[in-house]
């Protein structure tokens, strides 16, 4: 199966072309997050957050590309114009990319229209919220097209959740004919409906006989690990046993768990994960980059630093042992945080980042 797999990924990469130089190709990357996404942080304290210093950092670590997310409110007004301040930073963190040789992803992050998490998206029910969509990466064209095709790549929108697979299907396929007009040869990021989810990934589809898309799913099992005691989930009250691998939660310690946590651990009890495992529930999207002759990647994955260390250490081992096995490029979730991060402020995981970078 590993040879099958590194044969079929060796395969897309020659269809790319021959000049290595001249095709987006990512293998180890990190989420530069909370900087033109989800932040309050403006003018200065933006600035300061995330300069070219990181980036040398990055690439120092040994990594090759960074994926960048951006939010329409930190990006444009309400009424659709710029904000010049914002494009300027995220201009500027391509040329600092460039100049210290990594690749780019600008990931369209957050919409007003779409949240991820949003009970409320207009985005798939209004066809004026659909338009402005398009408009937004129009706007980006203008702007990014003249960095080079092998520097820079486009994720059209961070983990859709549209009601069915479908609407997100069509809604793709109009984002697409929209940026190929301006742009034919850019690589476009894609991912599957709900959260990017490796469950979906069997119903994506994207436009027929286009090498320059990217398929990328994104990764948080198991969330009782991934996402313990986060306070934005059902989560936040659990500070159980949590393990990895091996079974995650016994029966043993359920019943010894506070009544009140009950109801939200319940459906851990006595579940196993293991790397083997975590491997079989990426089939979907593996299966569907095999069929379309196209690359994967894994645009998001992580465990927040509340979690137990030596579980998450084991984990995120797993991963990055199962990347290099299949030839899936990756980006964790992500650089600079006090939850997820490879660093908080001026503060180094060092043994995270070295399990990453997977630097020898």
């Amino acid at each position: 199966m590993k040879n099958s797999l590194l044969l079929v990924f060796a395969i897309i990469s020659i269809s790319y072309g021959q000049n290595s130089s001249e095709k987006f190709e990512v293998k180890k990357g990190t989420n530069i997050a909370h900087w033109l996404s989800q932040s309050e942080r403006r003018s200065t304290d933006r600035e300061k957050f995330f300069t070219e210093t990181d980036v040398e950092a990055i690439a120092k670590m040994g990594f090759d590309h960074i994926r960048l997310p951006i939010d329409e409110e930190q990006m444009w007004d309400e009424n659709g114009k710029p904000h010049e301040d914002a494009f300027q930073l995220m201009e500027n963190c391509i040329n600092w990319s460039s100049k210290h040789k990594l690749r780019v992803i600008v990931d369209l992050h957050i919409l007003r229209s779409h949240h991820f998490n949003a009970k409320e998206k207009p985005l798939w029910t209004d066809p004026a919220e659909q338009e402005k969509f398009f408009d937004l990466w129009r706007d980006l064209s203008k702007s990014l097209k003249k960095f080079p095709n092998s520097l820079l790549a486009y994720e059209l929108m961070n983990e859709a959740v549209a009601d069915d697979n479908e609407t997100w299907n069509k809604l793709l396929n109009k984002a697409f004919i929209a940026i190929r007009k301006l742009e034919p040869k850019r690589t476009i990021v894609v991912g599957s409906n709900r959260w990017q989810s490796v469950n979906t990934f069997d119903e994506l589809k994207v436009p027929a006989n286009d090498p320059n898309i990217l398929l990328s799913f994104h990764f948080y099992e198991p969330f009782l690990l991934s996402h313990y005691h986060t306070p934005w989930t059902e989560l936040k009250e659990y500070q159980g046993p949590v393990h990895y691998p091996g079974v995650i939660l016994s029966q043993k310690e359920f019943d010894a768990l506070p009544e009140e946590v009950k109801e939200v651990a319940k459906k851990w009890v006595n579940k196993e994960f293991t790397k083997e495992l975590l491997y079989k529930m990426w089939e979907k999207p593996i299966a569907k980059a095999k069929e379309l002759g196209l690359p994967l990647y894994c645009g998001e994955f992580g465990i927040i630093s509340a979690a137990p260390e030596e579980d998450s250490l084991n984990w995120y081992k797993d991963m990055i042992a199962l990347f290099e096995k299949s030839g899936i490029g990756y980006a964790n979730w992500n650089y600079n945080s006090d939850e997820y991060g490879l660093i908080d402020g001026n503060s180094k995981n060092e043994q995270l980042i070295q399990i990453i970078s997977a630097k020898e």
